[in-house]
């Protein structure tokens, strides 16, 4: 990929790297050559990024032209929102709290360049800043009110660094700018590139390894050049044409933010942000069910003045779950109206609303696999041995689960498969787990979760190898019909 480094003028360039072409912005703007190059990587270092300046309109025309600029237009937005920088500070809370635990003073600025600072021991949280804020030239504001907080990031032009900063600096380009990343083909004819975002230490993943072993190999039958990517290569997205997350999602989380950027970057994304916003709160989900007359068991919204009417809707026992849990996690049975309070108690202080359902015991709850707005497995996940749910988290090792029966489409009843359908096609048209029960003839909504279990030996059981081929089917055309109208 050809690098490109655009600034206002060549004299604020002062570095000779042959890994780069410096060009200055006016003539990146007005010269039509550069609106014919492909498979260019901008690196943005502009004196202003606002609105209608100069720098802005490089980062707008490279993303018009099919360029991957740094910063993109959407990072130009992120510096300006304080929800975003608190989202973000929220994220890396342990590694700012570590990194800043020896000051004295209550105020700190981190200059970050390419990815480093000039005193090492700030390096870690120097690249984390770089990865999930995307400019080559950063400037980190943190205050101390209790403990270390991101105030404000925003780029930094390349006129403001310090005189005693600059014996570094070179040093710290030629490092960034000469790595594989962002300068070396891939050694490949695929035709596209796609990246499958896992988390080899997470116990109870999406996908297991053979699953993650078998997408791999069917994606690389299909043409597809295959990387598995974790949350450290956020910087790394562009690169790719599509990235499938088999991690478990959650808003306040990287794997959101990695899919937000991704969608942002144009690449095709399962499952997307809008996918996650919406599957990953089960208030939304409720809502949304509601107001489409799906049918579920009993439901109430639980705020702190409603809690008086709970046992006259939902009974005794009911089942109360926090707004984002997953995997049965933050979901709990109150048996009686001492252990309804404890729980509400605990769940209120946590979050403005919880959810609360009628208990309908079952052997085991239908699962259904929903992909461009069609079922394509469906399984029974049977309760843990001796528990209500299929998780049983109060014990260890392999018996803390449910078996899994895969069941041909064809022998699912209808209205789990149309009831599946509805409630998935409410979210979008991405890849979707629906949870339902099936009481005296009627299919009953759970859940509709994003990111869903495709696992080898489990939601494969039927369909075998055809579930992963017609998952990356999926992406491939998705690739081609976004391509089409370029």
């Amino acid at each position: 990929m050809k690098k490109i480094v655009v600034v206002n003028q060549l004299t604020d360039w002062k570095l000779d790297l042959p890994q780069v072409e410096v060009v200055e912005a006016k003539k990146y703007l007005t010269n039509l050559a550069f609106a014919e190059m492909k498979n260019v990587r901008i690196f943005n270092l502009c004196r202003n990024y606002k609105y209608q300046s100069t720098g802005y309109y490089v980062s707008l025309l490279a993303e018009a032209r099919g360029h991957k600029a740094i910063p993109a237009l959407t990072q130009l937005q992120d510096f300006k929102s304080q929800a975003v920088i608190r989202l973000i500070g929220d994220e890396i809370d342990e590694l700012i709290q570590k990194s800043l635990k020896h000051l004295k003073s209550d105020k700190f600025v981190l200059s970050v360049y390419f990815e480093q600072n000039v005193t090492p021991q700030y390096n870690k949280l120097s690249k984390q800043l770089s990865n999930l804020f995307q400019a080559p030239l950063l400037r980190a504001h943190f205050v101390f009110n209790k403990k270390w907080q991101l105030n404000s990031v925003y780029p930094i032009p390349l006129n403001e660094i310090p005189e005693n900063h600059m014996d570094l600096f070179p040093e710290m380009a030629k490092e960034y700018f000469g790595r594989t990343r962002y300068i070396a083909p891939k050694v490949s004819k695929s035709a596209y590139d796609l990246a499958i975002l896992y988390n080899p230490e997470e116990s109870e993943s999406p996908s297991n390894k053979k699953a993650i072993d078998k997408f791999v190999s069917v994606a690389e039958e299909l043409g597809f050049y295959v990387e598995l990517i974790t949350k450290e290569d956020y910087a790394r997205l562009a690169e790719f044409d599509a990235l499938f997350i088999r991690e478990t999602t959650s808003v306040n989380h990287h794997t959101y933010r990695m899919a937000r950027r991704a969608k942002a970057e144009g690449l095709v994304v399962i499952d997307d942000p809008e996918s996650i916003l919406r599957c990953t709160n089960k208030v939304y989900l409720a809502e949304l069910l509601s107001r489409a007359k799906i049918a579920t068991p009993k439901t109430l919204i639980i705020h702190k003045d409603n809690t008086d009417i709970i046992t006259d809707v939902l009974g005794i026992p009911c089942v109360l779950k926090q707004p984002d849990s997953s995997f049965s996690q933050g979901v709990l049975k109150a048996k009686t109206k001492e252990e309804l309070k404890v729980g509400l108690d605990k769940m209120l202080a946590e979050s403005s609303l919880v959810i609360g359902q009628e208990y309908l015991p079952t052997d085991y709850d239908w699962r259904i696999g929903v992909l461009d707005g069609e079922c394509i497995y469906s399984c029974k996940y049977f309760m843990a041995k001796g528990h209500w749910q299929i998780y049983n988290w109060a014990k260890k090792g392999n018996d803390n689960t449910g078996v899994v029966e895969c069941v041909k489409l064809s022998d699912t009843p209808e209205a789990i498969l149309n009831t599946a359908r509805k409630a998935a096609n409410l979210i979008g048209d991405g890849l979707y787990g629906v949870d339902l029960k099936l009481v005296d003839g009627k299919a009953l909504i759970i859940e509709v979760n994003d990111n869903p279990s495709v696992d080898f030996g489990y939601e494969d059981g039927i369909l075998g190898d055809k579930i992963y081929n017609r998952i990356i089917t999926s992406i491939k055309k998705r690739i081609e019909n976004q391509k089409k109208l370029k």
